[in-house]
């Protein structure tokens, strides 16, 4: 009986490293060499290139307003990978690898901080980011009798308000950007 689980064992698991080969790999038949896809390479069988940073919006170049940027990379000296999933003589070890990176439109964060504080009470800092509405409100109010002010003093220098438009502050690139970090159904929280 042990044999039979034994053997058993070594069949499945030969099928599931087979399958794994076959989803992250092309088969070549005129070589006989089974390339890897560039997109499943691990770390260490490939180096991109230095991000360049773009001096106007501290973010890399190129990035668009999913935020997500294309950069350059180099497969290890003597590999080469399949650069099109569905054809099998597209091999190279040059390919373009998507990163994250943070989108912004021109909304400086310094400017916008300055403004809330010396102008808030006039709405100007929240016609700046692009909510019209709060800052006629803040306008007919004078920033709700000067609390609204305060409020939103508060709320753009720890970043809570962002742009209207989606997009983030331009910061230096090595500046204190804050992130929120929010549970979700993947958190897990240790029990006490």
């Amino acid at each position: 009986m042990k044999l039979i689980i034994i053997i058993f064992f070594l069949v499945f698991s030969h099928l599931v490293f087979v399958s794994s080969v076959e989803l992250n790999s092309t088969y070549n038949n005129e070589t006989g060499i089974i390339y890897p896809k560039c997109d499943a390479l691990l770390m260490g069988q490939f180096k991109c290139d230095e991000i360049e940073i773009d001096n106007i919006t501290q973010t890399a170049v190129g990035c668009t307003s999913n935020g997500t940027s294309e950069i350059t990379c180099h497969t290890a000296p003597g590999l080469q990978c399949n650069i099109d999933s569905n054809t099998n003589n597209n091999l190279s070890s040059i390919f373009k690898r998507t990163i994250k990176c943070r989108y912004t439109n021109g909304y400086s964060f310094e400017l916008t901080l300055l403004l809330s504080v010396f102008l808030g009470w006039l709405g100007i800092d929240r016609f700046y980011l692009g909510y019209p509405a709060i800052g006629l409100i803040k306008l007919c109010t004078f920033g709700f009798l000067l609390l609204g002010s305060l409020i939103d003093i508060l709320l753009i220098a720890t970043q809570k308000v962002q742009p209207g438009d989606g997009s983030g502050y331009v910061i230096d690139f090595y500046g204190t950007i804050i992130e929120h970090i929010l549970p979700n159904n993947e958190t897990y929280i240790v029990p006490p």
